[in-house]
Formats: C-alpha cells, structure tokens, sequence
C-alpha cells in the first residue's frame, strides 16, 4: 500500500484479536500483515519487512519474549521496534526489557492507546539515532 505511514507485523494466535488490532491500524492508514505465532512472525519479519512488530505473550510454538529474544539477536530485524500487546505481569516485563522489547500494552486495550502506540514506535524507528527510553508500559 503506497503512502501508508508503515507496515505492521502482528502477532497473536487469538483471530479475534489479529482481526481487531488490523482494522485498527488500517483505518490509520497502516499496511498489516499478521502472524497466528512466533515461528510464523520470525518468517513474515525476512519476507515482509515490517516497521513495527507487536507480539502476544502466550503463543503456540513459540512464545512473544522468545520471538522478540530472536528478533532481537538476528541482525536483519535487530532494529524493529517491538511491542508486547499482551495481560503482562512483572516477571514478562522484566523478561520483555532483558529480550529488548520497546513498549507494553495491557489487554484488554483502547484501540486509540494501540494506534498512538505504533505511531510512536514507528517515529522512534525513524529517529533511530536518538537515545531510546525506558520501555513504557501502558495500562488501559
């Protein structure tokens, strides 16, 4: 899709919520191309090239911190800004920070809170040379 502000990588192995988080992003002008999983996210991420990628916890196959450990140690998608969408509780945000995840948002969540969220991981994605803060995690 030409003139979208960027293409998302979303990952959940919930239809219902792939489907929603879509919509949500498309409305916005996102391009998105979805992943029931981790093993399916770390294949689309080489193929598609996603700006954003955000990621469920509790996957089949392999889980969200896993898949963002693999991003993470892989030098062709290092860079990708990551999202935990997920109910996290301390021990997953501490493994998230360790495995370089960039932001969390709680489930259930406001889509307007998602879309804000993207935009400004898509922005930090841009501005790669700034210092990048602490993980921010969003409570809804």
């Amino acid at each position: 899709m030409q003139g979208a502000p960027g293409r998302v990588l979303v990952v959940d192995d919930n239809k219902v919520i792939r489907q929603l988080i879509r919509v949500n992003l498309e409305l916005e002008g996102f391009e998105v191309v979805t992943a029931a999983d981790g093993a399916e996210c770390l294949e689309a991420a080489h193929r598609v090239r996603p700006d954003v990628v955000t990621l469920d916890v509790v996957m089949p196959r392999l889980d969200g911190l896993r898949t963002a450990a693999r991003l993470r140690a892989d030098p062709r998608t290092a860079h990708l800004p990551i999202a935990i969408v997920s109910a996290c509780g301390r021990p997953e945000i501490e493994r998230g920070q360790r495995a370089g995840v960039d932001a969390f948002l709680d489930k259930p969540f406001d889509p307007a809170v998602l879309v804000r969220l993207v935009h400004d991981l898509m922005r930090r994605r841009t501005a790669r040379d700034a210092p990048a803060p602490a993980a921010p995690v969003v409570r809804t």
